[in-house]
């Protein structure tokens, strides 16, 4: 499957949040083309603070590989992941991560900070942003429009 493909996965995922009162943020993680595991945030429903798509997604995927590693897997999330997302990725050994919209305010994966390439941690983790850009901002910037009137 193309990143593009599992980004329409992803954005199904944001959708299935923002149906439940959640920030929509929505996501896959897959090995070799096939999907793992896929998630969308859940702080609300969870009362969690760590209830993110992405760290659903990597707790899914090591339970279904039987290990934390997640080496030769990518991870597939509509906004660009935060501080705790991108730490666990590296942390997961994680080979790639394709996010749709970028996160001016707490991104890690190029707008604030670049924590999955930081040349101190131990291990890195690509990223490729702007895939499905428009789709992954229209959900998001939707969801606090509808909030805010």
């Amino acid at each position: 499957m193309t990143d593009e493909a599992l980004m329409r996965l992803a954005l199904a995922e944001a959708e299935k949040a923002r149906a439940e009162g959640e920030i929509p943020v929505g996501a896959v993680i897959a090995k070799d083309g096939n999907v793992l595991f896929s998630a969308h945030n859940e702080r609300e429903a969870l009362h969690d603070p760590t209830a993110h798509a992405e760290m659903a997604c990597l707790r899914g995927a090591a339970a279904v590989l039987g290990d934390w590693r997640l080496r030769g897997c990518t991870l597939y999330v509509t906004l660009e992941p935060c501080p705790m997302c991108a730490g666990a990725m590296v942390m997961s050994q994680l080979d790639r991560v394709v996010f749709g919209a970028a996160d001016p305010q707490r991104g890690c994966c190029g707008s604030v900070y670049d924590l999955p390439g930081d040349p101190q941690l131990q291990g890195r983790t690509a990223w490729r942003a702007g895939v499905l850009e428009e789709e992954c901002k229209d959900v998001i910037d939707g969801f606090f429009e509808r909030i805010r009137t």
